[in-house]
């Protein structure tokens, strides 16, 4: 069968995470030949894989063309662009480009991993260019929810790529120069053959909104509050911590912080040059030594995550901090669709505790860092593509971006999904492969397949209960003591013991009515018990119970 595509003569798009989902981006680029991967992130688990906390793009159709693949190219700083980079780095052992502030965080994590003295880094300067192959890229620095958002315009033999990474239009960014508006449109002066964008927010009908404004409710809102003041937000949003803290400074009060992960982009923010005039923090054990009206405390958890600080806070888990009547809560973030839950159970109990609270729907205490429609429109106008993908987003998100910017007169509009390849140059723009795409889970100190038997065995275990059942035979098969019985979350065990006798009664009758050359073989004696019990909890229960039998056999 013919190659449906040439990587030598091509020039090729693939993403392998962040389309038809937010979050998880990994993005390839082939030219002469040569691969370049754009960002290498993860996303959170949720309940369909129980004990998983993050979730990893699969780069095995990278990894087969390691030899070819030059380098990860990193757009900027959030997890769902760089959070993959311990886990998958060492398959791939590739240089790593990034601007200064979003170097230090990739060094903060390859650190933690181990991985730092092998790992080959370049720190580009905002702004900055260099080349790999055929691949010549600049950055170019675009406002977003974190310091030091770039698109990237990647030049190559066939044309001119603009790839957006995650952006907003912000006249007031307080963090960084995005940008301006006519250098947008100098570069879509000089010809781009396709922009690949961010779809996060194409349903919204307004603007992302400025962080200015919202460093000036945040003062106002805090001077409002009479008791302790806690305000929550994304951590990673260095513009949004230092408005806090001037909200703090503000109203004269003391500033606190809960949270490893605030505190370790607080480190990374001030060792490449930003929040310069940073206010001293008080330690935690000094919180309840400040009077309630004298304090201020960030912290994580305004997505309702199980161990961050917010949520153990709303349970009474700091010694030295107890939120009561008269306390505020400011929850300066958005909720993200599917926290919804986890972010009511933390605001539940804090209304129960009495404690006053504030979000986004109260007051304008948070924007987005991603682009509304407007932003959209007003991006095309400027860049002008021959060619617009939608990427960074849920299949309903995509399509929205991609119907906007036919509307905004782009002649070529194609709308991937993870694995699809599409050949941009030379000829028109189309689909020409679909590459094997998936997902891998950090399961503890390991990664493994997100589709394994594994993974399968613990979502039965979690919905249906576990029965582990171990016999004890002689050679013939005869039982030389009771069965040992373990059961856990099957309802009804405990109530008088009903269930467990009739798991010993099958058991017993499965071993007097097998043949003698079966009682030898310990796979059938396994199986027929297994069975039986299976299908005698099945019709009580009506759940498809696991249950695991083993036989012993003294010397």
């Amino acid at each position: 069968m013919a190659a449906k595509y040439n990587p030598e003569s091509d020039l090729l798009f693939l993403p392998l995470g962040g389309s038809g989902e937010i979050g998880m981006n990994l993005n390839l680029y082939a030219c002469s030949g040569k691969w370049i991967a754009v960002d290498m992130g993860m996303t959170f688990a949720g309940d369909y894989y129980p004990g998983v906390d993050l979730i990893l793009p699969d780069p095995g159709f990278i990894e087969e063309r390691q030899a070819d693949l030059l380098a990860i190219v990193l757009t900027h700083g959030h997890e769902d662009h760089i959070g993959a980079l311990p886990y998958l780095w060492e398959s791939l052992q590739v240089p790593i480009y990034a601007t200064p502030f979003t170097m230090e965080l990739v060094r903060g994590k390859l650190a933690e991993a181990g991985l730092l003295e092998t790992a080959e880094l370049h720190e580009i300067p905002m702004g900055g260019n260099f080349t790999l192959g055929d691949f010549d890229i600049t950055y170019v620095p675009l406002a977003h929810s974190i310091a030091e958002g770039n698109a990237l315009l990647i030049k190559t033999p066939h044309g001119r790529i603009f790839h957006t990474g995650d952006w907003k239009l912000d006249d007031g960014p307080l963090i960084g120069q995005p940008t301006t508006a006519q250098q947008l449109s100098a570069i879509g002066d000089a010809g781009i053959l396709a922009l690949i964008g961010d779809s996060t927010n194409a349903f919204s009908p307004n603007t992302a909104g400025s962080e200015s404004g919202v460093a000036q409710k945040l003062i106002d809102v805090v001077g409002e509050q009479s008791g302790r003041v806690v305000v929550t937000t994304f951590a990673s949003n260095v513009a949004r911590l230092q408005s806090i803290a001037r909200a703090a400074q503000a109203n004269g009060r003391k500033l606190g912080i809960l949270g490893r992960s605030m505190h370790r982009i607080i480190a990374a923010a001030k060792a490449t040059g930003y929040l310069t005039d940073f206010p001293d923090i008080i330690d935690e054990e000094d919180f309840d030594s400040i009077p309630r009206e004298q304090l201020l405390v960030m912290t994580t958890g305004c997505q309702g995550e199980a161990r961050a600080a917010l949520t153990r806070l709303s349970e009474g888990g700091f010694r030295n901090l107890k939120l009561a009547a008269g306390d505020t809560v400011i929850f300066s973030s958005k909720m993200i669709p599917g926290n919804e839950i986890s972010i009511g159970r933390v605001l539940n109990r804090l209304v129960e505790a009495g404690v006053h609270v504030i979000t986004e729907k109260d007051a304008d205490v948070h924007v987005s860092g991603h682009p509304g429609r407007p932003d959209l429109e007003a991006m095309y106008g400027w860049i002008r593509p021959q060619i617009a993908i939608p990427v960074h987003g849920e299949v309903r998100h995509m399509q929205a971006h991609a119907e906007l910017a036919t509307r905004a007169g782009v002649g070529r509009v194609i709308r991937p999904l993870n694995g699809t390849v599409i050949r941009l140059a030379p000829g028109k723009a189309k689909i020409v492969d679909e590459a094997p795409t998936g997902r891998l889970l950090v399961d503890g100190r390991l990664v493994i397949e997100a589709e394994s038997e594994t993974m399968a065995e613990r979502r039965r275990i979690m919905h249906n209960g576990h029965m582990a059942i171990m016999l004890v035979l002689d050679e013939d098969g005869a039982a030389l003591c009771e069965p040992a019985i373990v059961a856990q979350g099957i309802p009804g065990w405990e109530d008088e013991g009903v269930l467990c006798d009739r798991v010993l009664d099958i058991t017993e009758s499965v071993l007097e009515t097998l043949a003698p050359g079966d009682l030898r073989e310990n796979d059938i004696v396994e199986e027929q018990v297994r069975r039986n019990v299976r299908r005698m909890l099945s019709n009580e229960l009506g759940k498809r119970t696991v249950v695991v039998v083993r036989v012993l056999r003294p010397d």
